[in-house]
């Protein structure tokens, strides 16, 4: 499949996962795909696969989340021309949060537990590393969150190692703006997986979201200088 706008995508993609060192010889990854920015990620790892200097497989895998309803009729369409393997795994981790444990500020033990599955489902299907479609704003936001709110430096690491299931998260997209990827989808005519989640758009990251959208408003490198800063500091492995 030919896609528009990827040379940039894939350049980025490339250096960041030889940068960390994200991708070794017979790596079997599995991409979560939740949204536009891991549907992207899917695609340009299948991209990337014809001409990386090292052999890796892909799995794909969807976790819905047992509330609101789920068209997952595009992203299975996908795959298959891909050729990637895709897995939905129905879980109820939704109603978990909302219906029973009625959490006030849900987002993190939603992310606990989509993560926790995410990552059996990857064991279970032979791979040893989960690629996650986090890009660079989202380092940023994750970044002030922390500062701001827990009063302390820190945000997720481009590559993480989880001891306990000896899996490797990774993050190919780290070096890619948002908006870059938006103009990718755009361009493609990509359907992203519909948000179910009841509190999407109201939660303290879209907050800081729109922080930083004032921020860069007013100061063009706003965002560049946070993730300079983020890069020198050399917290979380960066």
């Amino acid at each position: 499949m030919e896609f528009l706008k990827q040379k940039r995508l894939l350049g980025q993609v490339r250096k960041a996962a030889a940068d960390y060192n994200m991708i070794e010889e017979g790596d079997r990854i599995a991409v979560g795909i939740s949204g536009k920015d891991s549907i992207t990620l899917l695609i340009a790892l299948c991209q990337l696969q014809k001409f990386y200097p090292v052999k890796f497989g892909l799995e794909a895998i969807t976790l819905t989340l047992g509330i609101g309803e789920t068209d997952l009729a595009y992203t299975k369409d996908l795959c298959r021309e891909l050729g990637v393997n895709y897995t939905v795994v129905e879980t109820q981790i939704g109603k978990i949060v909302f219906e029973e444990r009625k959490e006030k500020n849900p987002c993190s033990l939603c992310a606990n537990m989509r993560r926790g599955a995410l990552n059996n489902t990857a064991a279970a299907l032979g791979c040893n590393k989960v690629a996650l479609g986090h890009h660079r704003d989202d380092a940023i936001e994750t970044f002030l969150l922390s500062t701001l709110y827990e009063g302390r430096f820190h945000t997720f690491s481009p590559v993480t190692h989880l001891e306990d299931k000896d899996l490797y998260t990774i993050r190919p997209l780290v070096y890619l703006h948002e908006k870059e990827i938006k103009g990718f989808v755009n361009a493609n005519g990509i359907q992203a997986i519909k948000n179910p989640c009841t509190a999407n758009g109201t939660t303290k990251r879209q907050y800081i979201k729109e922080f930083l959208h004032q921020m860069q408003q007013e100061n063009s490198q706003a965002k560049d200088n946070l993730f300079g800063a983020l890069q020198k500091s050399g917290i979380d492995g960066w």
